[in-house]
């Protein structure tokens, strides 16, 4: 399909009321340069609304390359938290060109979006919300609404100030409605407002709006001035964005940032991975170093080798669960710091429950299949061992590393494997040593 056919689908089709996100795909097939006469190509408007539903890399190399003044209307029709997100993955060079074309009344919109980190609450607001003083009929404030909403993100929320900006109150835009004419907004509002500090983490921002159901968060300064809102859009970026920084870190896969996952050069990739995957070497030669070490108790008990894989590999799944748990609950808020003792030791009774169990089941397996009692008891006495042992592992290196301010879903891979491994190995050798004489 050529540039010209999809230009006109996509304006047809934005016409017609359908959202920029499902023309995507169009576009996907395109290379860089149609993508850019695609983009001039475009009104204004049309180009903001596609570019803004593009990864954030894919928008910082469009936009270097769109015709300039293009480029300033396009960001002009840009929600201004967008904006600063895509000045941001830009170059320091062309993060200046843009700043500087797209003008200094544009600029004082989004301009202090760009001191905070972009992971902030500050980094992720908008500041297009609506706010009204506190003392004006709920019918003016509708007046107002009309007036202002065009130019707002959501008009759901109206943020009620004082005269020196501080956020004393929110209504929503039912309650607004729904007020008898004459009533003012002090005395319709809710006081008891939900609000967020502009340097709190983004992640903790999500949880926030997701423990309350909110639409839009207020996101204000030390002094309880408002500085901008967080939309629910945003939050469900950072909700998805956490949790892929998670997987990737849990498994020692490492983030690939700034391209897509498709594009990502091979050295890049193998940059990220290669570490993970050599700590996970370190660790196979420790735990064949501990079969070496045990090489006469094997050769005197061939069968011992059967059960090696067993014991490893329930561990392993105990320990991946245990750490799982643990990391998630943290992520979600769901353990938090009065929580994460008890959780801790909870965790420890259920790794010993599944440790007997198991440890139970196997024994009894191992005497029918080999016909000696001790082998059945070294065998179920090692998996209690590895299972409870792993249990414990799994949550107490991540909840060591949360307690000294290490992200614990970098431990819950590669550190936790290598542990249990070797831990797991040690209790079924040191086990059959001491069992030796009745397993001959």
């Amino acid at each position: 399909m050529s540039v010209e056919n999809i230009y006109m689908s996509i304006s047809r089709e934005l016409k017609t009321g359908t959202h920029p996100g499902d023309l995507i795909e169009q576009i996907e097939d395109l290379d860089f340069e149609q993508k850019v006469e695609l983009m001039n190509r475009l009104s204004d408007q049309e180009a903001a609304a596609i570019l803004q539903e593009m990864e954030i890399f894919e928008q910082a190399e469009l936009i270097t390359f769109i015709d300039k003044a293009h480029s300033r209307d396009i960001l002009r029709n840009m929600a201004s938290d967008d904006i600063a997100d895509l000045i941001g993955k830009l170059s320091p060079e062309n993060a200046q060109e843009i700043l500087e074309i797209i003008g200094e009344e544009e600029l004082a919109d989004f301009g202090s979006l760009l001191k905070y980190p972009e992971d902030s609450a500050g980094g992720i607001m908008t500041t297009e919300f609506i706010s009204l003083p506190a003392d004006i009929p709920v019918e003016e404030a509708i007046s107002r609404l009309r007036e202002i909403a065009p130019e707002a993100e959501t008009i759901y929320y109206v943020y009620v100030l004082d005269h020196e900006g501080h956020l004393i109150g929110v209504i929503s835009l039912r309650d607004l409605i729904a007020s008898s004419d004459g009533t003012l907004l002090k005395s319709a509002m809710r006081s008891n407002v939900i609000s967020v500090n502009a340097g709190l983490d983004q992640e903790e921002v999500a949880r926030i709006v997701s423990k309350y159901d909110l639409l839009a968060v207020p996101v204000v300064d030390d002094q309880e001035r408002l500085l901008g809102i967080i939309t629910v859009d945003d939050v469900i970026d950072v909700m998805e964005q956490e949790a892929t920084e998670d997987i990737y870190r849990f498994a020692g896969a490492g983030e690939i940032v700034d391209m897509s996952l498709t594009e990502a050069p091979v050295s890049k990739v193998v940059r990220l991975r290669l570490p993970w995957l050599l700590i996970s070497m370190v660790g196979g030669f420790i735990s064949g170093s501990v079969i070496g070490g045990y090489e006469s108790t094997l050769e005197a008990i061939v069968v011992l080798a059967v059960f090696i894989p067993v014991i490893m590999d329930m561990g392993g799944n105990v320990g991946t669960q245990s750490s799982t748990i643990f990391v998630r609950g943290l992520a979600t808020g769901e353990i938090d710091g009065s929580e994460v003792w008890p959780y801790f030791f909870r965790e420890i009774r259920i790794g010993v429950t599944l440790g007997l169990i198991c440890g139970l089941i196997i024994s009894i397996a191992a005497y029918f299949w080999q016909g000696n009692p001790y082998l059945g008891l070294v065998v179920g006495i090692s998996l209690l061992a590895t299972i409870s042992v792993a249990a414990l592992i799994g949550t107490l290196v991540p909840l060591i590393c949360n307690k000294i301010n290490i992200d614990p879903a970098i431990t819950a891979g590669p550190f936790v494997t290598t542990i249990k491994d070797v831990t797991g190995l040690m209790i079924y050798f040191i086990t059959a040593t001491t069992f030796i004489e009745y397993l001959r």
